[in-house]
C-alpha cells in the first residue's frame, strides 16, 4: 500500500512517482528509516498518549495554559550508529518512533515533557527523555506560545481597547474589528517572565497589514497560567510611554497627547498590495521536460543521475535530508536546517526588542502549498506533508515540497578551441532542485537543496514576503528608511544555521584548511632578481578550538572535510565547504540572550559529531533565551577532530536595511545566501564526464546531425507542447485564523 502519507503530483493524468508501487527503487527500503510520520501512525500516538498517560488531555487547540495537551507529535529518528548498522552492515532495521512533546499546566508543578513513544505502527511503551535531552526539566514557560494563547491574548487585548475609546477613534478610526496584532519576541527580560510587545496595525483585507503600522503597543503580562489575572504592562504610541490604556485616555483627554491621525486603509489602496497594475500578456517561457522527468521519487527516496537521497520537513525547523550518495557512495549522512534568526532595530519597544527565533513558531509547520508556475515550475512534481501541531488531528499542508530538474542556463563546463584542433566541448549544467517555501509570520523563505552533475551540492535561502515595520517617529530613521507616511523599514539581521554532518570516505573525517601565500625568491636563472612566488599553504586544524570561524573572520579559502582514504594521483579525497553569505553583525556576547543564539557567532563551527547534541538550538530558547536549553556555545570544548566523525554547522545571512522598493515586497534577487559542497580531490576526473548530457563535435564533422549532436534534434523531439495538468490550489483550506 502507499505508505508514509507523501501524495504526489500529478502530470499527463499520470503519476510520476508510483508510491506503494511494488517496483522498489534501489535506496527506497532503506530511506525509510528517515520517513515522516504518516497521518495514520500520528493517530496511533496520539490514542496511546490519551490512554496511557493517566491525566485528561485536552486538544491543544482548545486548551488553555492551565490544562495538560499534547503540543506536536514528529518523527522520533533513529542514532547514527542504529541506522548504519542497518544502512552499511546488514543490521537489524531501527524500530520506527515518535516524538511527543506535551504541556502538563493541570499540575502542581508544571512542565513541558518529552515522550519517545513506540513502536509504530502500533506503540505499547513510552519513555520520557525530557532530563537526559536537555539534562534536567522544562520550565512551563519556556513552552512555544499556541494559536489558542495567541487568540486570548487578542480578546483580551481588544477588551482593554474599550478603555481608550477616545483616543482610538480619532487616531485611527477604530471601530473594534479594524486593528491586527503582531507579536514580538522574546517575552521579557529574565527567565520566567512572559510578558510580549504587541504591535498594533490596521486590519487591511487582501494586503500585507505589515506595512500599516498604527503607533499604538501593548505589552501584555500573560505569565499567569489564568487568563483573567494578565495585565496591560505598559502602553507605547508614538513615541510616548503610559502605564496602561487608561492613562493613555486620561493625558489623551486632557489634551497631552500627540496624537497622529492614520488615514484609514481603503479597499482600493495601492500602496503595500500585490495586486498587478498591468495587464496580463502571453505567458513567459516555459519550462517541460520532453520526455517526461529524468528523476525518480518513491516514498521519501530520490534518485537523480548519480544523485540519490532521502527528505523530510521536521515541524519545526524545516526541510532536511539524509543519506545523500553520489555513485552509491554517501557524501552526506545528514544536511538540515536548524534555524533562522531575525534581529530587528527600531526606537518602537516591539522592532527593538525582537529577536525571532523561527524554529520556535515552526519553519516546517508554515511551509505552506507551493503555486504551481511561480513557487516552482509548473510541471515539477509536489508533495504532500502531514504534521500534527497544536491539536489531536493531523493536518495536511498540500503540495509543500517541490522536486524539479532545471536547465540553469549557463554551462557546467565548456571550451571552443581555435588553435591546434578546431572543436567545441561543452556540457549543460542541468541541476535536480528540492524547494520548501516557509511563511513565517510577515517573511516567506525559500528553502532550496540543488545537486549537480559534477559532485557538488548548493544549499540556498531566498527572503521575500513584506517587510515588518514601525511606526515612523522621531529619530526613526537611524533605525531604517521611510517607506511610507508613517511606516518606517525597520533594518534587521537574518542569520540562518545548518547541520552538514559529512561523511566523506567513511565517517572518519578530519578537517584540512588549504590557502596561498606569497614568498620572495630569487630568480633561479637570474639571481639579482626577485620573484613574488604563490605557495600553497596546507594546515590540518586538529582540535575544536581551531575549528571555529567567527562570523566576520577570514576563513581558510579552501576548507574541506577529508577521509585518509586517496585519489588515484596521492591527494586525500576531500569535500570543500564554500559559504557565500553578506550578514551583518551577531548580537554582542555582552547581551544576557546571546548564548541562545551562540551558533550566530560563527559562519563555520566544526565539532566532534555526538548524539546528545543533534540541533544547534531549541524551541524552548525563543521564550527563555537567559537560560537556553541548548547552548551551541558549548559544543566547542576543545576535542580533537582529527580522524573523527565531524559535523559542519554553517551559518549564512544577510543585513536587511529596508528601502522603498522592498514596497510592496522585498525581492529575491540580490537576497539569496548560501553554501556549496563540492569536491576536493575527492575523484579522479570531473564525474560530470559521464554525464548523458556531454555535447562535442570536431570541425570535420557536422554539428546539425542528430548522430554527432543530440542537441540538434530538439526541433523534432521536442517539438510538441507539453501535456500540462490542471492549475489547482488548496492552500486556503484548513486555515482557520492568522
Amino acid at each position: 500500500s502507499a505508505t508514509l502519507g507523501w501524495g504526489l503530483g500529478q502530470r499527463d493524468g499520470r503519476q510520476r512517482l508510483l508510491a506503494g508501487s511494488c517496483h522498489s527503487s534501489p535506496g527506497q527500503e532503506e530511506a525509510l528509516v528517515f520517513a515522516d510520520l504518516t497521518p495514520e501512525e500520528m493517530k496511533q500516538v496520539v490514542m496511546y498518549l490519551q490512554e496511557n498517560l493517566g491525566v485528561p488531555l485536552v486538544d491543544a487547540s482548545q486548551a488553555n495554559p492551565s490544562d495538560n495537551c499534547i503540543y506536536y507529535v514528529d518523527v522520533q529518528l533513529p542514532t547514527k550508529a542504529e541506522a548504519l548498522g542497518f544502512l552499511d552492515r546488514g543490521g537489524r532495521r531501527p524500530p520506527r518512533q515518535a516524538l511527543a512533546v506535551v504541556y502538563f499546566g493541570n499540575q502542581t508543578n508544571p512542565n513541558v515533557t518529552e515522550y519517545v513513544v513506540g513502536p509504530l505502527p502500533k506503540p505499547t511503551t513510552h519513555r520520557d527523555v525530557t532530563v537526559r535531552k536537555y539534562r534536567g526539566k522544562l520550565p512551563y514557560h519556556r513552552r512555544p506560545v499556541t494559536e489558542k494563547e495567541y487568540k486570548d491574548i487578542d480578546r483580551f487585548v481588544y477588551q482593554e481597547f474599550s478603555k481608550a475609546p477616545g483616543l482610538l477613534r480619532v487616531c485611527c478610526d477604530y471601530d473594534e474589528t479594524n486593528f491586527a496584532t503582531l507579536t514580538t519576541a522574546p517575552r521579557g527580560f529574565q527567565s520566567g517572565d512572559r510578558a510580549t510587545w504587541f504591535v498594533l496595525f490596521q486590519n487591511v483585507n487582501g494586503s500585507g497589514y505589515y506595512l500599516h503600522p498604527v503607533g499604538l503597543e501593548v505589552l501584555v503580562n500573560h505569565s499567569s497560567l489564568d487568563a483573567s489575572q494578565w495585565s496591560i504592562s505598559k502602553v507605547f504610541y508614538n513615541g510616548q510611554y503610559y502605564e496602561d490604556m487608561e492613562q493613555l485616555e486620561t493625558e489623551f483627554i486632557q489634551g497631552h497627547v500627540k496624537d497622529v491621525k492614520v488615514k484609514k486603509v481603503q479597499p482600493d489602496e495601492e500602496f503595500g498590495s500585490m495586486r498587478p497594475r498591468a495587464a496580463p500578456m502571453a505567458p513567459g517561457p516555459l519550462q517541460y521536460e520532453p520526455h517526461g522527468p529524468r528523476y525518480s521519487i518513491q516514498n521519501n527516496h530520490v534518485i537523480f543521475q548519480s544523485w540519490s537521497f532521502a527528505f523530510g520537513m521536521d515541524v519545526n525547523t524545516g526541510p532536511r535530508l539524509f543519506d545523500i550518495k553520489f555513485n552509491g557512495e554517501r557524501i552526506v549522512y545528514e544536511l538540515s536546517l536548524q534555524e533562522a534568526l531575525a534581529v530587528y532595530g527600531s526606537n518602537c519597544p516591539g522592532g527593538m526588542m525582537t529577536r525571532y527565533m523561527d524554529a520556535s513558531f515552526g519553519i516546517g509547520k508554515f511551509a505552506f502549498e507551493l503555486v504551481r508556475g511561480v513557487d516552482c515550475p509548473y510541471t515539477a512534481t509536489y508533495v504532500d506533508r502531514h504534521y500534527l501541531v497544536e491539536s489531536e488531528t493531523p493536518k495536511v499542508n498540500k503540495n509543500s515540497l517541490c522536486i524539479f530538474e532545471q536547465d540553469t542556463s549557463v554551462p557546467l563546463r565548456r571550451h571552443y578551441s581555435n588553435l591546434q584542433s578546431l572543436y567545441y566541448g561543452g556540457l549543460t549544467k542541468y541541476a535536480l532542485v528540492l524547494r520548501a517555501i516557509s511563511t513565517l509570520i510577515n517573511y516567506d523563505y525559500v528553502w532550496d537543496f540543488i545537486f549537480y552533475q559534477n559532485g557538488a551540492i548548493e544549499v540556498k535561502i531566498h527572503a521575500t514576503g513584506y517587510i515588518s515595520s514601525s511606526f515612523l517617529y522621531g529619530i526613526g530613521t537611524e533605525h531604517g528608511s521611510r517607506v511610507g507616511e508613517h511606516t518606517l523599514g525597520t533594518m534587521h539581521n537574518h542569520l540562518i544555521n545548518y547541520k552538514v554532518d559529512l561523511d566523506v570516505g567513511g565517517t572518519k573525517n578530519s578537517l584540512v584548511a588549504h590557502d596561498m601565500t606569497f614568498d620572495t625568491v630569487q630568480a633561479p636563472w637570474s639571481p639579482e632578481h626577485q620573484i613574488q612566488r604563490p605557495r600553497l599553504t596546507k594546515k590540518v586544524l586538529d582540535t575544536e578550538d581551531k575549528a571555529v570561524f567567527p562570523l566576520h573572520s577570514k576563513i581558510p579559502r579552501y576548507i574541506h572535510f577529508t577521509t585518509n582514504r586517496e585519489n588515484k594521483w596521492g591527494h586525500q579525497r576531500g569535500y570543500r565547504i564554500q559559504i557565500v553569505s553578506f550578514a551583518g553583525d551577531h548580537l554582542p556576547e555582552a547581551s544576557s540572550m546571546e548564548r541562545s543564539i551562540s551558533w550566530g557567532r560563527y559562519k563555520l563551527a566544526v565539532t566532534k559529531r555526538k548524539e546528545e547534541e543533534p540541533t544547534s538550538t531549541s524551541i524552548y530558547n525563543q521564550n527563555d533565551p537567559w537560560t537556553p536549553t541548548v547552548a551551541f556555545a558549548d559544543f566547542i570544548d576543545n576535542e580533537t577532530i582529527v580522524n573523527e566523525d565531524l559535523v559542519a554547522w554553517i551559518s549564512v545571512g544577510f543585513l536587511h536595511i529596508p528601502h522603498t522598493e522592498d514596497i510592496p515586497n522585498t525581492v529575491t534577487v540580490g537576497n539569496g545566501v548560501g553554501f556549496f559542497l563540492r569536491p576536493y580531490n575527492y575523484f579522479d576526473e570531473d564525474p560530470s564526464v559521464h554525464s548523458p548530457d556531454s555535447i562535442y563535435f570536431r570541425s570535420d564533422q557536422d554539428p546539425s546531425t542528430c548522430e554527432v549532436n543530440p542537441v540538434a534534434c530538439l526541433s523534432k523531439t521536442a517539438s510538441c507542447s507539453p501535456a500540462l495538468p490542471s492549475f489547482t490550489y488548496n492552500g486556503f483550506q484548513n486555515q482557520t485564523g492568522p
